[in-house]
C-alpha cells in the first residue's frame, strides 16, 4: 500500500516518534511519501533527522505562488468538486479562530496535496496533531484525493476541541488515531456517537536501540535529568521551585536540563536569581545521541508536566532502565505507576516533586535499577515500533476495505 505523510512541519527534533513510525511502516514492506507542510527546520541536530529531510517535500517550499496555480488549475479542471471543497472551507472558517483567510491557504494546499496523491498514485493519507494537516486532508478529500486518518496527541487538541474543528475532521477521517485510552476518552467526548468506533488506540514507539541494548548500571552520583520542551505544558518553573527546595534541604544533587522554548530564558533566569546555578545546567536543544547519554548518566528522569498526551520521553528514559518521576496526568498513569516505575505526583506541586526527587536521589543504584527493569518491561509490552505500525497498518487496510464494500 502507498501511504502519504502528512505533518505541519517534518522532521523536527521533537517529531522523532514520527519518523520511527514512518520507518516501522517501511519495514513492514509498507511505501511511504513524506510531505511536510511547512519547509523541514532548517538547524536539526539529529543526523536522522537530517536524512529524513532529504526525503520530505514540502507544500510550500516553492511559495505562493505555485499554491495560487494549483489551486486555479483545480477550480478550472473540477469544478464541482472545488466548489464543495471551497464551500466547506468557508463553513469552517466562519467564526474560526484562524479566519476565513488562512482556510482559502488551507484549500490552495489541499489543491498541491491532491495533485501529489494523484501523481504519487496514493492509496491513503495518514496526518499527525489534530490542527491544521487534517483539514487539508478533509479538502483534499472533497476535492477527490484519497481518504485519511490523523493521530491527535494532545494537549492542544483537548484544549481546543471546539475552535480546531475537531468533530467535523473526525467525521471526514476514515478513522482517527489517539495514542493512550485517555486520549480515546477525550476524542469520545468530542465525535459524532456514531464515529465512535472509528477512534482507534495505537501508541507511539520507542527507537529499537533504546531497548535492543540492555542498560548501563545506574550512576551512585546525585544527578537527575529533565528533557523536553521549556514551554507552560512542561512547567519549568515548577521544575526549579523543586530544585530550590532540594538546595534549602541541604540536598547534594546536579540536575541536567535539555531542552530549549519560549520559556528558556525565564527558567534560566529563575535558576540565576535563587542560586541553582551550581546545581542546574542547561544545555539547550540536542540530537537524540545526546538525549540517550543524559539519560543513561542519570539516576532518574524528571517530568513535571501539566498538560501531555503521553511523552515518549518517559518511554525512552523506562527503555534504558532509568526510573521517572512525573505527574498524574492525561495517560502517564497508563506507563508509568507510582511506586514500581518511579514517582507519579501531582501536577503543579513543587513540594511533592521535591520529595520525589529527594527519595530518587537517595535511593541505591540497585533499588533504581528494579524500578527502572519494571519499566522496561512495560514499554516493550507496549511502545513497540514494529507492533503499532502493525496496528496503524491493518486500521487503514479495514477501513479502506469497509469504504469499497459500502
Amino acid at each position: 500500500m502507498r501511504w502519504l505523510y502528512l505533518v505541519n512541519r517534518y522532521p523536527t527534533p521533537s517529531h522523532a516518534f514520527i519518523r520511527r513510525e514512518i520507518r516501522s511502516l517501511e519495514a513492514l514492506g509498507e511505501e511511504v511519501l513524506r510531505v511536510s507542510i511547512q519547509p523541514s527546520d532548517p538547524d536539526l541536530p539529529d543526523p536522522d533527522d537530517q536524512e529524513e529531510a532529504q526525503r520530505t517535500c514540502s507544500l510550500l517550499e516553492d511559495g505562493a505562488p505555485r499554491l495560487v496555480a494549483a489551486l486555479l488549475l483545480t477550480a478550472l479542471t473540477r469544478p464541482a468538486r472545488f466548489l464543495s471543497a471551497l464551500l466547506y472551507a468557508l463553513r469552517l472558517g466562519v467564526n474560526s479562530d484562524r479566519g476565513l483567510l488562512l482556510h482559502a491557504a488551507y484549500l490552495a494546499e489541499a489543491c498541491a496535496l491532491v495533485k501529489i496523491a494523484a501523481r504519487e498514485e496514493i492509496d491513503h493519507i495518514h496526518a499527525h496533531f489534530g490542527t491544521n494537516p487534517p483539514l487539508v486532508c478533509a479538502l483534499a478529500k472533497r476535492l477527490g484525493g484519497p481518504g485519511f486518518s490523523f493521530t491527535v496527541h494532545g494537549p492542544e487538541e483537548f484544549d481546543r476541541p471546539i475552535a480546531l474543528r475537531l468533530r467535523e475532521k473526525i467525521r471526514a477521517a476514515r478513522f482517527t488515531v489517539a495514542i493512550s485510552s485517555f486520549g480515546r476518552g477525550q476524542l469520545w467526548r468530542w465525535c459524532d456517537n456514531a464515529d465512535r468506533g472509528s477512534i482507534e488506540i495505537v501508541r507511539c514507539g520507542v527507537d529499537e536501540a533504546f531497548l535492543d541494548e540492555e542498560p548501563s548500571p545506574i550512576t551512585s552520583e546525585a544527578r537527575l535529568v529533565f528533557v523536553g520542551r521549556l514551554c507552560p505544558q512542561k512547567a519549568p518553573w515548577v521544575l526549579m521551585q523543586a530544585a530550590e527546595q532540594l538546595q534549602k534541604e541541604g540536598v547534594p544533587f546536579q540536575l541536567e536540563v535539555l531542552g530549549d522554548g519560549e520559556l528558556e530564558r525565564e527558567t534560566r533566569s529563575f535558576a540565576r536569581e535563587h542560586g541553582l546555578e551550581g546545581h542546574v545546567n542547561f544545555h539547550g536543544r540536542v540530537g537524540a545521541r545526546e538525549v540517550r547519554e543524559a539519560l543513561e548518566g542519570a539516576r532518574a528522569l524528571v517530568l513535571p508536566s501539566f498538560a501531555e498526551g503521553l511523552p515518549v520521553v518517559l518511554m525512552e528514559s523506562l527503555a534504558r532502565g532509568r526510573p521517572v518521576i512525573t505527574t498524574s496526568i492525561a495517560g502517564i498513569p497508563e506507563l508509568v505507576r507510582d511506586g514500581e516505575e518511579g514517582w507519579v505526583v501531582p501536577s503543579g506541586d513543587p513540594i511533592a516533586l521535591a520529595a520525589a526527587m529527594k527519595a530518587a536521589l537517595g535511593l541505591s543504584p540497585t533499588e533504581l535499577a528494579e524500578m527502572g527493569a519494571s519499566g522496561r518491561e512495560r514499554v516493550r509490552s507496549q511502545h513497540d515500533s514494529l507492533t503499532e505500525a502493525e496496528r496503524l497498518a491493518a486500521c487503514a487496510r479495514r477501513s479502506i476495505a469497509d469504504e469499497q464494500g459500502a
